[in-house]
């Protein structure tokens, strides 16, 4: 049995995730011209901030299908003309052949689902994303490879998190309304939605590993 869309989806994002701060280490060191060596701590955050954030993620976006469709069905152009020509035979013959309805872009829809992403959605993940990154740097900061949640000043983590809000939110204003707009106007599945935004997740991971890593 085929594993189900959303645990796909997930474990796509957790190695996209891996692999994008693999890019930007190498990125930075090429920048800083050292050798590149792996550090594998932030590796392990970003792999399993996808993990959590991913599943999440996935019902979201089939909230937003759910809650306003991308298509909806309506008259072909050739059923409407057979049907204003009152053609009978026409109308029979384009029933049979499938050319009777066919799925049609809702652009307000679109348009709702665009703005509720990029606002809400957007919020939620950067806070989450930026308490979670300095909570775990905090806590594995002389951990020795382990974790110490014990070790993690909340109110320091917050403080950071609103901090960086703004100019996260805004970076990402001029990226991912793009992807939501592919997403929404050429994808009809969810998963495969997923997959376009864990693609160009590599790129987006790759920025937010360099300014995680400032």
């Amino acid at each position: 049995m085929a594993p189900p869309p959303i645990f796909i989806a997930t474990l796509q994002s957790a190695v996209i995730g891996a692999l994008s701060n693999i890019l930007a280490q190498f990125i930075t060191a090429q920048t800083a011209k050292t050798p590149f060596t792996i550090s594998y701590p932030p590796i392990l955050q970003f792999f399993l901030f996808a993990l959590i954030s991913t599943p999440p993620n996935f019902l979201w976006q089939e909230f937003l299908e759910s809650s306003f469709p991308a298509y909806h069905i309506a008259p072909t152009s050739a059923a409407v003309a057979s049907a204003s020509a009152s053609n009978e035979e026409e109308l029979d013959d384009e029933a049979r052949t499938g050319r009777l309805v066919e799925p049609r872009l809702n652009k307000g829809n679109t348009a709702i689902k665009t703005l509720l992403d990029q606002t809400m959605g957007a919020a939620v993940n950067t806070v989450l994303f930026s308490v979670f990154m300095h909570g775990m740097r905090a806590a594995m900061a002389g951990a020795g490879g382990g974790v110490r949640v014990e070790n993690v000043d909340w109110v320091v983590v917050m403080g950071r998190a609103r901090e960086e809000f703004w100019g996260i939110l805004r970076a990402g204003w001029t990226f991912w309304p793009w992807v939501s707009l592919v997403n929404f106007v050429f994808l009809e599945k969810v998963e495969h939605r997923n997959l376009v935004g864990s693609l160009a997740g590599l790129g987006w991971g790759v920025y937010m590993s360099l300014f995680a890593g400032k």
